[in-house]
């Protein structure tokens, strides 16, 4: 898109929305299809925020996922009401977890039907009972999934509204009031199955097991219950997909889509505002009855003039890679089409991840960074272009846990090129051949491959201390200070669409979503 796709035009709206995220995208469509003038004001020169698709190397047909990249807590009825051009594939498998054992290289194999799944469980475990005991928790989590889910785009429910919408004891017991450490330990033996269920509430999340804030446990739920089911799904097209879907019903609706516009001040009185942004030519302001912000809370309270709230802190190494070829396996039991085509944990295992977080809390990096790989291509091949597809090319995207952005303020990219060296021999350690031997090369001779840390997320896309979240999860439910929708802010007329709104977090739309839904309730009342 162009620097300045769109123009302001007229000075007053019904609503103009900070920020062309996801979020932002999705409050605008709802908006502007319900009738109401919405202008939205973006920084960066394309609309999109985090959920983007990019040919990260030179001269390669390869559209990449490059920050965001699966899909599993966009509510269908989004997708419904919008009427998007998207949609998303199941993966076949749902994860591959190598391991060394008795000095003999094994795995685990989750998916490709029940029969399957129980042999892999038998063949590393030696027995029935953590296949059973698998079967049982994420049942559990399942039916939690679908009664949890549908709250998501409703007005909150208090706490005790959402226990007996549950109405799980157990299930309640297990991710709302004990750490989830607890849990797992209470069910599974078995290090490596402790550590595979483990690693859901980890992802972008700085904790141990045992973390009595149970930041853990909110990131599992939100991880468990998604569309539910807690399927995780790759958008076909990628990323960009999804979010040039919303800018289309966005704009199509009438919603003037504003990049290369920066907001720097909003001035409200509760009643109408006005907000101040900047361009390459000058600075101009657009008044409106309500204003969304779909960014952090801390760049909301930098707009508004207000406190900021506590800061945030991400923990996580995105790398993209392009391979001329898949690489094959230690592990020869399994063909690594399958193997990549899930969730591939590296040094995942449950003492593994303890020992990580410990060395990064101590201010080190782990020694045996943790973290997962998908292959997006052989689930949605449309992300290559056709020369690509006949050379038998794969993406890969990998996604490393503890590492917190403290651990990189030294000497960004000096830590960035020693974490990510240290996170590919974990990877290398279960490959019969050398990651490096299959990466393709761009159009200058480099190798395929790029690293985020959170400090370049937080450079990149304004995401405070690089936390994927904007900040640490919260509880499905209404607490004290929270509003109706869990988008209200203490300005009455000012809402926070993005995703450190309550129920924010990952590629859901929900929070705008819900802003829009309040805007509409308090226009019509």
């Amino acid at each position: 898109m162009p620097a300045h796709e769109g123009d302001p035009g007229r000075r007053a709206y019904d609503v103009v929305i900070v920020g062309g995220g996801h979020n932002g995208l999705v409050a605008a469509a709802y908006l502007a299809r319900a009738g109401r003038s919405v202008l939205v004001l973006e920084r960066l020169d394309h609309t999109g925020g985090a959920a983007v698709s990019t040919r990260p190397f030179t001269g390669v047909d390869a559209r990449l996922s490059r920050y965001s990249y699966l899909v599993s807590l966009l509510p269908s009825k989004i997708v419904r009401d919008l009427g998007l051009d998207f949609r998303v594939q199941r993966r076949t498998i749902s994860s591959y977890t190598p391991v060394e054992r008795d000095g003999r290289a094994t795995g685990l194999l989750v998916g490709g039907g029940e029969a399957r799944t129980r042999q892999a469980f038998a063949r590393l475990t030696g027995g029935e009972r953590e296949y059973e005991a698998w079967q049982r928790f994420y049942g559990m989590t399942g039916r939690l999934a679908e009664r949890v889910f549908p709250t998501l785009t409703e007005p909150l429910p208090t706490r005790e509204e959402l226990r007996r919408r549950v109405d799980d004891e157990e299930a309640w017991r297990a991710l709302f009031e004990e750490p989830v450490g607890v849990a797992v330990e209470e069910r599974f033996t078995d290090d490596l199955v402790r550590g595979v269920v483990l690693t859901d509430a980890l992802i972008g999340t700085f904790a141990d097991a045992h973390d009595p804030s149970l930041r853990q446990n909110r990131c599992l739920l939100y991880h468990v219950i998604g569309g539910g089911t807690g399927a995780w799904d790759v958008p076909v097209g990628g990323m960009g997909a999804l979010t040039d879907a919303l800018a289309d019903a966005a704009r199509s609706a009438g919603a003037v889509l504003a990049t290369g516009h920066e907001a720097v001040r909003i001035d409200t009185d509760g009643r109408g505002a006005e907000v101040t942004y900047r361009t390459a030519d000058g600075e101009g302001v657009a008044a409106a009855r309500h204003v969304l912000v779909n960014a952090s809370p801390q760049a909301l309270a930098a707009l508004t003039g207000d406190a900021p709230p506590a800061p945030a802190e991400g923990a996580q190494l995105k790398v993209n890679m392009l391979l001329e070829r898949l690489p094959r396996l230690r592990d020869t039991s399994v063909d690594p089409r399958e193997a990549f085509a899930g969730t591939f944990h590296i040094a995942e295992g449950y003492a593994q991840l303890a020992t990580a977080h410990a060395q990064a809390a101590a201010g080190e990096l782990p020694a045996a960074p943790p973290s997962e790989i998908y292959c997006h291509s052989l689930t949605d091949p449309t992300i290559l272009g056709p020369d690509l597809v006949e050379r038998g090319c794969q993406t890969l995207t990998l996604f490393g846990l503890h590492t917190p952005a403290r651990l990189f303020a030294p000497d960004n990219d000096a830590v960035r090129e020693d974490l990510l060296k240290a996170t590919l021999a974990q990877l290398d350690a279960h490959l019969a051949e050398p990651l490096a031997d299959c990466l393709a090369t761009d159009a200058d001779g480099r190798p395929c491959i790029e690293a985020k840390t959170p400090l370049d997320l937080e450079r990149d896309l304004g995401l405070p201390g690089g936390n994927i979240f904007h900040r640490d999860l919260a509880w499905p439910y209404a607490q004290d200070g929270v509003g109706r929708w869990g988008v209200e802010t203490p300005h009455a007329n000012v809402l926070l669409c993005g995703a450190g709104a309550v129920r924010g977090g990952g590629v859901s739309g929900v929070p705008g979503h819900n802003a829009a839904m309040a805007v509409l309730e308090d226009l019509a009342g």
